[in-house]
């Protein structure tokens, strides 16, 4: 069993509750812009300071007690990412009162399961979309005593509703909220079964943040100015949660952006150019894949490549340097990477609003070879770990001593351990106080003081941790082999042609696949397979779709070889099949939090990976010592 353990944080622990950051930043800094609004798709944002957060927070809370909402009592939110999210988790924190997060996008059935099990008194939702899926549920929640609709006027029906309430009234409330009060019930994704309520204190959500602040806060201020970042993850995670606390507990300007796909993204980042970005692995999956694209379909596809292949050399050879390892970048290599920083980089870098040049990664492993392409393109890209039983943070990478492919060395304050067994446990002040109204599960998990993740890691000599996949997840061939699936996965996305991926194999003789196509850039693909003047007419139709297929095949077969490339031949994907839609929370493959629903995707397409392996069966060989021997080639079997 290894251990790696930090120093105890040196930062005073925190004193009361989270809504005291509100009321103390409103004293010290009055002035100071904390959040941004903006109104629609209008590139204008409009700034609200910290005496005016303070106030509205204030009105609310007394709008709250009004209502009737006290200490204990929980009150779900079920918004998208917004400036009334922000405001209200504050006022109800002002009360003493616990946020239980609901994505909005959730089902009828997690709906009725979280409130109910959670025990709401009161529902925050946006639209009326969702008010009438709360009322579907209504009659089995007796508990549920208000349902506040943001679209129809809330936020004022609070205000008025609390004008009589004294300001002193909110005070005491908030002063008897400790550290160790409970102040968010966040739902875990439910990949394998119901969600279950990860109860998190006051204490749990603060501490990782603020021990990032003390040593990391420098790379997120530019020189001069104030910090900024754009908020577009979901509140509903605790990554979204995390993302809040530190723009608030460290006087960072924060903008909200409800729509975290499409076109509205890159608006917002290009209007409000944060300095810091905060994403998930398949943000910035899509967003290399966007420029690749771009860059392709403006005929400039082949110095895309080459400059990207100088960004990963030239970040390669700079974190050699920094750890020790290498002398650094030679002459023609920043020679190179001086070129593309006037051509290519500085462009790039304008898409996210020209002023980031750090960001962190969070959610799920990243592949080095992206954070390598961020980093060498000037985005120093870090990867870190954390879970909602942690309420986010456990390790970062630490300033100056970056290494990609990890997610760093564990913050301080923290205790990890890697079991013999692989499986990460961690200790400490932000490690959740237990699952709601489950203690057989709470068991399981806490053990000595310890918390079993179920996640699997490796932990060097340095002290830096690499995830290696999730203990559920590993494949068992049926001779024997084991598999994390995460690695391949990764390697496969990385290819532009690649949306999502599934490794399977559990009790087959070889490790298969089903894939699924980016939408996009299939289609930018097709367009460039021959010119239009060949395309018309019926007679040549047939002909062409053969031909396109084939290339299809090839094109994707080249994606697996690649991805196999890193892993030995035992471990390698034999057999495929593409899927014709992706996985999605309509079709019930992905949760809320975009986590794969690997049982349900396996119960689902259990007649398509029957075929896939059939496909290509071969008879045994008489005393083959390896049954994987016989699977020598790919299917590439299109659904």
């Amino acid at each position: 069993m290894r251990d790696f353990a930090l120093a105890p944080s040196a930062y005073a622990p925190p004193a009361g509750g989270l809504a005291d950051t509100v009321f103390e930043r409103a004293a010290q800094e009055p002035t100071l812009p904390v959040l941004a609004r903006r109104q629609g798709s209008s590139s204008d944002w409009s700034e609200v300071t910290a005496v005016e957060l303070r106030d509205t927070v204030v009105d609310l809370a007394k709008g709250l007690i009004a209502s009737g909402i006290s200490p204990g009592h929980r009150v779900a939110i079920m918004a998208r990412t917004r400036y009334e999210w922000t405001v209200l988790s504050h006022a109800l924190w002002a009360v003493g009162a616990e946020v239980v997060p609901v994505y909005p996008t959730s089902s009828r059935e997690q709906v009725e399961w979280i409130l109910r099990d959670a025990g709401c008194v009161g529902v925050v939702v946006e639209d009326e979309q969702s008010v009438m899926t709360v009322g579907s549920v209504c009659a089995s929640l007796p508990m549920l005593r208000h349902v506040w609709q943001l679209d129809a006027g809330a936020l004022e029906q609070l205000v008025h509703r609390g004008e009589h309430v004294p300001i002193a009234t909110v005070d005491s409330l908030r002063r008897i909220v400790l550290p160790d009060s409970t102040a968010v019930i966040a739902y875990t994704s439910g990949s394998t079964g119901r969600p279950l309520g990860c109860a998190l204190s006051h204490r749990a959500l603060a501490s990782p943040c603020d021990t990032l602040l003390k040593g990391w806060g420098h790379l997120v201020v530019p020189p001069g100015g104030q910090g900024s970042v754009l908020a577009f993850l979901p509140f509903s995670h605790v990554y979204g949660l995390m993302v809040q606390a530190l723009c608030l507990r460290g006087g960072l300007l924060m903008g909200h952006e409800a729509d975290p796909g499409g076109k509205s993204l890159g608006e917002a980042l290009r209007s409000f150019r944060p300095t810091y970005f905060c994403a998930v692995p398949s943000v910035f999956e899509k967003i290399y894949k966007n420029f690749l694209r771009a860059a392709r379909e403006s005929g400039r596809g082949a110095l895309f490549e080459r400059a990207a292949d100088t960004a990963r050399d030239f970040a390669l050879a700079t974190e050699r340097h920094r750890l020790g390892e290498g002398p650094g970048p030679g002459f023609d290599l920043r020679l190179q990477h001086a070129l593309y920083e006037r051509t290519v980089y500085r462009g790039l870098r304008a898409a996210l609003g020209g002023r980031v040049r750090t960001a962190t990664s969070g959610g799920s492993p990243l592949n080095r070879e992206m954070s390598l392409f961020y980093e060498g393109i000037g985005i120093y890209l870090n990867d870190g770990y954390g879970l909602t039983e942690t309420a986010g943070g456990v390790t970062a990478q630490p300033p100056g001593l970056e290494r990609s492919g990890t997610v760093g060395k564990v913050l301080p304050g923290m205790d990890l351990r890697v079991a013999d067994d692989g499986e990460i446990l961690v200790r400490g002040p932000s490690v959740f106080q237990g699952y709601v109204n489950d203690d057989a599960a709470t068991r399981a998990a806490l053990r000595g003081g310890w918390l079993a993740t179920g996640d699997l890691g490796l932990l060097d000599s340095d002290g830096y941790l690499t995830i290696t996949g999730r203990k559920k997840d590993v494949i068992i061939t049926s001779s024997g082999k084991s598999v994390a699936p995460a690695a391949l996965e990764q390697r496969l996305r990385m290819h532009p042609l690649i949306h999502q991926a599934v490794v399977v194999g559990d009790n087959r003789p070889c490790v298969g696949a089903l894939l699924t196509l980016d939408p996009e850039f299939l289609a930018y693909w097709r367009g460039t397979l021959e010119p239009r003047s060949e395309q018309r007419g019926p007679a040549v139709r047939p002909a062409r779709d053969a031909r396109e297929e084939n290339a299809l095949r090839e094109e994707v077969a080249r994606a697996v070889a690649a991805a196999n490339s890193t892993v030995s031949r035992s471990e390698s994907i034999r057999v495929f099949r593409v899927l014709a839609e992706p996985f999605d929370q309509a079709n019930g493959m992905l949760t809320p939090s975009m986590k794969l629903r690997r049982d349900a995707i396996v119960r689902h397409y259990a007649l398509e990976i029957d075929a896939m392996y059939q496909a290509r069966a071969k008879p045994a060989r008489q005393g083959a010592p390896d049954e994987s021997a016989v699977w020598d080639e790919n299917d590439n079997v299109f659904r």
